[in-house]
């Protein structure tokens, strides 16, 4: 998976996962993810991949 595919997938988990943190946590309202706890567990998994994934990225386009 070389070019701007990993980059993109790894920057929406990340943005992806942040959201559904805040929203598990309660700070943003107006969804049913609101204020249920195992948004805040899975939201951080999903923004740690992401993470792992944007490394992984960027570690390939360097070669």
């Amino acid at each position: 998976m070389r070019g701007w595919l990993p980059l993109t997938l790894g920057l929406l988990a990340v943005v992806i996962g942040a959201v559904w943190t805040v929203q598990g946590l309660g700070y943003v309202s107006g969804s049913v993810m609101t204020d249920e706890k195992i948004w805040a567990v899975i939201g951080p998994l999903v923004a740690l991949a992401g993470l792992v994934v944007l490394w992984l990225g960027l570690r390939s386009r360097r070669r």
